[in-house]
């Protein structure tokens, strides 16, 4: 993939040393990304993040709106993506459930769109202030019809910032939308970090169409399978839908341009998953016994893995930066040569099955089960590895 890059837009860097929470670090990776358009509707406990976006996007040029509802917001951030303009917005699980269908909608017509989902106890309203994991499948499966999405999981409000500006690269390569699936404790909790100069923070620029106008195809794949995007008032005559269509953007409605168009969008993640997934490993080739965690429980899990090598078991760690697209290689190559896989997370066993399906049964994977509310005690993590060490 030829991929053109650049340093950040100073405007939007803060660069410094912050005492920030998890929100504010989305809120300032965003700006450092260049995203120069929010839409959103404020609801616990993403409100943080907007409310840093009221205050910061009119000083660096750019624009918020507080929209009528989520569902509204998606559509906002697909016509400003259009007009050229990165954009993002923010939520938690009721407003998410609402924007699934422009969220579809997105990866239909391929919109490079962030949004930040900080993950709250559900299902309905559930837990407003208080902790989960629980749209980890929702957030992959969530819209209806076969799609492809990228989604990465902060562990820290450094990682916050980091992985916002890693998210906005990713869309923009990959015309997708992206997501930041944290949760309350991670958007919450204030900790040191660190923003670089803008010449530091390297950026993805949009593959833009520089060809005749009358020639642009907005769907027609380039060689790495991401098509050419344009800025809509440039002056280019393209159709872009919802409905399956052709490389013009075109409604054609039957199987074969469906077995096309859909192909194409799944494809373009799918064939390049090796390039998009990264993970932490921490002593996997010696272990018998490998911890699968990701986002706040991580942190958690590490204590437990810390006090089980202490009482002899030899227990790595795998934390997925990368949710979506899954690393199945890598949980299968693990598979054959451990004794087990060891799966915390705050909901019922969501990416425990995945696992389990990427292990193709080379491995057990002992769930350890959590339906929100609070963290995991690393004693019950514990427990756990010690029993499938057995």
């Amino acid at each position: 993939m030829s991929v053109r890059k650049k340093s950040a837009d100073p405007k939007g860097v803060l660069t410094g040393v912050h005492y920030l929470d998890g929100d504010y670090a989305i809120a300032e990776g965003a700006l450092a990304a260049g995203c120069r358009f929010f839409a959103g509707y404020p609801i616990t406990p993403s409100t943080e993040t907007a409310e840093r976006f009221a205050e910061r996007i009119p000083l660096v040029g750019g624009v918020f709106i507080q929209m009528e509802d989520e569902i509204a917001s998606v559509a906002a951030l697909i016509g400003a993506s259009w007009a050229g303009v990165k954009s993002m917005t923010v939520t938690s699980g009721p407003g998410f459930s609402l924007m699934m269908e422009n969220i579809g909608l997105a990866c239909m017509m391929e919109v490079p769109i962030v949004i930040a989902n900080v993950q709250r106890g559900g299902p309905s309203t559930g837990l407003p202030t208080l902790t989960g994991q629980g749209d980890m499948m929702q957030v992959r499966w969530g819209s209806h019809g076969d799609y492809e999405i990228i989604a990465l999981s902060p562990d820290s409000p450094q990682e916050c910032f980091d992985l916002t500006i890693k998210a906005f690269n990713l869309s923009e390569m990959y015309r997708v939308p992206v997501f930041i699936m944290t949760d309350e404790c991670v958007g919450h909790m204030h900790e040191k970090v660190v923003i670089p100069p803008a010449e530091e923070i390297e950026i993805v620029e949009r593959k833009w169409y520089e060809g005749p106008k009358d020639k642009y195809l907005p769907y027609k794949p380039d060689v790495d399978l991401v098509p050419f995007m344009v800025k809509a008032g440039d002056g280019y005559r393209f159709h872009t839908t919802g409905l399956t269509h052709d490389e013009r953007g075109y409604p054609v409605i039957n199987a074969e341009c469906q077995n096309w168009c859909v192909r194409h969008i799944c494809d373009k993640i799918r064939l390049n998953a090796d390039k998009i997934i990264e993970y932490r490993e921490d002593e996997t080739d010696t272990a018998e016994i490998v911890v699968v965690s990701y986002g706040i429980t991580s942190r958690v899990a590490w204590k437990a893995i810390q006090d089980a090598r202490k009482a002899g078991i030899k227990v790595g760690s795998l934390r997925l930066i990368t949710v979506w697209p899954f690393p199945e290689k890598k949980i299968e190559e693990l598979a054959g040569k451990i004794k087990a896989f060891v799966v915390p997370e705050i909901n019922l066993g969501q990416i425990k099955r995945e696992v389990e399906r990427a292990a193709k049964g080379k491995a057990p994977v002992y769930p350890v089960s959590h339906c929100g509310g609070w963290v995991h005690n690393p004693n019950d993590i514990l427990k756990v590895i010690k029993e499938a060490a057995k």
